[in-house]
């Protein structure tokens, strides 16, 4: 008895001592998603994924310059998989009369919704000197190419609030950034060619504080738990 006692303490004190240190600017980690609420691929999620603007701004501040695109998450929604990127691009710095370089995706169409700065967007028409991606496909996109904008394409500037919609197989490619353009990009995936799970390796997974629930805990209804704040 006092062996196993002995072994209970001291596993105790290896798991309190193996604990590491937070980075005082990440938001604190917390189990995700709910262990109660695994689920099989196929089925549809029964509980929201939130991507919290203290992630956002962490994962910018944070991140390698290059690749720009930043895929946050990818997530399982039961009949196709779901990604959202933040991208922030710097100055294009091209010369006038320059080609401007677009890219391609084979499966996954894109939403741009501008948050930040603007520039030059053009996207559709003819790709010239089209170059399909090599090797294992980015977590970002899947299966992609790149080339050149070709004739029937078609350019404006986008700011912040403009919403932008690109099929894939649609060109689309940057010109005109001054200083930089930063955008969310939605991602539907039917074809499942993005990893269902993947969280990008600075987004610390974490759930926010819970507030009652509205017209819940109300007659006879039962009252929602709340989370106390860590």
């Amino acid at each position: 008895m006092r062996q196993r006692l002995i072994r209970a303490v001291a596993a105790m004190a290896a798991v309190v001592a193996f604990q590491p240190n937070a980075d005082a600017q990440a938001p604190a980690p917390a189990p995700f998603p709910p262990p109660a609420a695994a689920i099989q691929t196929g089925d549809a999620p029964n509980y929201a994924f939130d991507i919290t603007k203290a992630e956002i701004d962490y994962v910018l501040k944070n991140a390698p310059p290059s690749p720009p695109d930043r895929q946050l998450r990818v997530v399982d929604m039961g009949k196709y998989n779901l990604g959202v990127g933040i991208i922030r691009r710097g100055p294009t710095n091209e010369k006038p009369g320059d080609p401007v370089p677009v890219l391609w995706h084979d499966y996954t169409p894109e939403i741009y919704y501008i948050t930040s700065g603007s520039g030059v967007l053009t996207t559709g028409g003819v790709i010239l000197n089209q170059r399909a991606g090599s090797g294992v496909p980015n977590v970002m996109n899947g299966p992609s190419g790149n080339g050149i904008a070709g004739p029937g394409s078609y350019s404006r500037r986008v700011g912040p609030g403009d919403i932008i919609i690109i099929p894939n197989k649609v060109a689309h490619g940057w010109s005109g950034v001054t200083d930089h353009v930063e955008y969310l990009s939605y991602r539907p995936d039917p074809d499942r060619v993005l990893p269902a799970g993947y969280v990008y390796p600075l987004l610390l997974r974490s759930t926010p504080t819970a507030v009652p629930t509205p017209g819940v805990g109300r007659g006879n209804a039962p009252a929602a738990p709340v989370t106390p704040a860590r």
